[in-house]
């Protein structure tokens, strides 16, 4: 599928190439952010590598966490996150609580997280962390802890211990029963499956956005982009 790369900032949303697939029509709107996500580090060898596939619904919902809003909401926010990631942390603080009481609270969006792992091995301890407070109904709980206690790439917070010191602190969570399922290495394959989801679309970074428009339109967002940029494309989404 064809995407329109805006390269500045300010020249806002370009105009969507549309493209046949089982969401039809189809629309890939590709933002420039001024704050660069997170990269893959694994250096190019050469190759030729498959192209991206289409967002198809399997690739955007599967492999995910619940749904925060309404189920039955119009339209769909989807990120690839990783939890180390910086900017990541930044759509939490900045721009997150904005959409999520203006959009989600209001019904006309429901939210999903995915993981896709670009920063080490305690990301994929973060996302299991996550998902395992997830059995027991509080993955969003699970998920703005981490980021709440969010301390930099690589430096060790969201080890293991980092994760228990979180646990401890969310309300209504089997410590216990949290701890048993880390411990067996649950959601592991969910987490490596998402990660390839996301591979699969051709992302390289983190965070990244896919919203599912009510008309079933398809529009990607690339890094920690302002509210306005959301509000934008959120309204062509709403809107059909």
């Amino acid at each position: 599928m064809a995407t329109v790369d805006v390269s500045l900032p300010s020249m806002g949303i370009g105009a969507a190439i549309a493209a046949a697939a089982i969401l039809a029509p189809l629309y890939a709107l590709e933002l420039a952010s001024p704050d660069a996500p997170a990269q893959l580090g694994v250096p190019s060898t050469g190759a030729l590598e498959p192209p991206p596939a289409e967002p198809t619904p399997e690739l955007l919902l599967s492999n995910a966490s619940p749904f925060l809003g309404n189920p039955a909401a119009p339209v769909t926010l989807v990120e690839f996150g990783d939890y180390q990631c910086a900017f990541c942390h930044r759509h939490f603080e900045r721009t997150e609580p904005e959409l999520v009481s203006r959009y989600v609270e209001t019904g006309q969006v429901r939210m999903l997280f995915k993981d896709f792992v670009v920063i080490g091995p305690d990301s994929v301890t973060a996302a299991r962390a996550a998902h395992c407070g997830g059995d027991q109904g509080l993955f969003w709980e699970f998920h703005d802890a981490i980021y709440e206690a969010y301390s930099g790439e690589r430096t060790g917070w969201a080890s293991i211990a980092g994760m228990r010191e979180i646990a401890s602190g969310v309300e209504g969570l089997d410590g216990a029963a949290w701890g048993a399922c880390m411990e067996a290495g649950t959601h592991a394959e969910r987490v490596s499956a998402s990660s390839a989801d996301a591979r699969a679309l051709g992302l390289s970074g983190t965070p990244a956005f896919y919203v599912i428009g009510a008309g079933g339109d398809v529009f990607l967002m690339r890094g920690a982009q302002p509210l306005s940029e959301f509000e934008d494309v959120l309204a062509r989404a709403i809107a059909g």
